[in-house]
């Protein structure tokens, strides 16, 4: 998956004139002409656009693109309001990422998703595919790990950090796919997967190494070279309590009551918690157990 993302890095930077400018302009504005011509007529007047692999196979090869022009709504605000979100959500990521590396995320999703419907076709389902919905979905996903704590207004009035929506995203994807699953719709329940795997091959790299940070910090935080000051600080306490002073050096067994103007500090290469004055805090044997 690494070596994927890497390719994409060096794709885009190696071609820097690839791709289509305003890309989400095109699809957007290919999304109303196609509305407008469902509101005239009726879907079986624009059954000439959705993907049909067996179609597809007999010459009518312009449904391999079309397909993404058919929109996921049939209402217009609806319709309107998810329109909006996905042209600024895509303009963002093409001024972060580039022409060419935005063009490569939305047509690989759409590669994905048509080898997909041939797999599914070729092992004797039925497929049909109207729209990009979960290729546009996936964006938000790009958007939400570069821009986390972004707000947006939820329904225009809640303002919500863009992180939290993303995990309502994957909640989304979550019960498409156990739905789809459940139905036995085989090609419904792999399009959202397939859409996810567009989106970790990009962000393999950043996924990864947020793990990474996170196991570290948590292996420090465990480890027995780490001082826990808060419980450092309880157990004192305790025995400030018990024993009428806060610090006692481990070596020369100076407190900070007989000594109040010295300094003590705690040893971070000690196992446990043990304390040290100034002159033997960089002077001592490290306790081992």
């Amino acid at each position: 998956m690494k070596k994927l993302n890497n390719a994409v890095d060096r794709f885009a930077y190696n071609h820097p004139r690839f791709g289509i400018p305003n890309l989400m302009k095109f699809i957007v504005v290919g999304n109303l002409i196609v509305f407008l011509l469902l509101r005239l007529s009726n879907y079986s007047a624009i059954s000439f656009l959705a993907f049909v692999p067996g179609a597809v196979l007999h010459g009518e090869i312009w449904r391999l693109v079309t397909f993404v022009f058919v929109p996921d709504s049939t209402y217009l605000f609806t319709l309107a309001i998810s329109l909006y979100f996905y042209f600024w959500i895509g303009s963002m990521l093409e001024r972060e990422w580039g022409t060419p590396k935005f063009t490569l995320y939305y047509l690989s999703g759409m590669v994905l998703t048509i080898l997909t419907g041939f797999i599914v076709y070729l092992s004797g389902g039925n497929v049909s595919i109207w729209g990009a919905n979960y290729i546009n979905l996936s964006m938000f996903f790009a958007f939400a790990v570069l821009y986390p704590d972004m707000q947006v207004l939820l329904f225009f009035i809640i303002p919500v950090k863009v992180k939290w929506m993303a995990w309502m995203d994957a909640a989304l994807f979550a019960v498409d796919i156990l739905g789809s699953a459940f139905r036995l719709d085989l090609i419904g329940a792999l399009l959202p997967v397939v859409a996810l795997l567009n989106f970790f091959v990009f962000f393999w790299t950043e996924i990864s190494d947020a793990v990474a940070r996170h196991r570290g910090y948590a292996a420090h935080r465990n480890s027995h070279r780490t001082i826990q000051f808060k419980n450092a600080a309880k157990q004192q306490a305790k025995k400030a309590k018990e024993q009428g002073y806060h610090h006692k050096c481990c070596v020369c067994g100076r407190t900070d009551t007989d000594y109040p103007n010295l300094q003590f500090r705690y040893c971070s290469r000690c196992v446990g918690y043990h304390c040290f004055c100034e002159d033997h805090i960089f002077n001592h044997e490290h306790f081992t157990s």
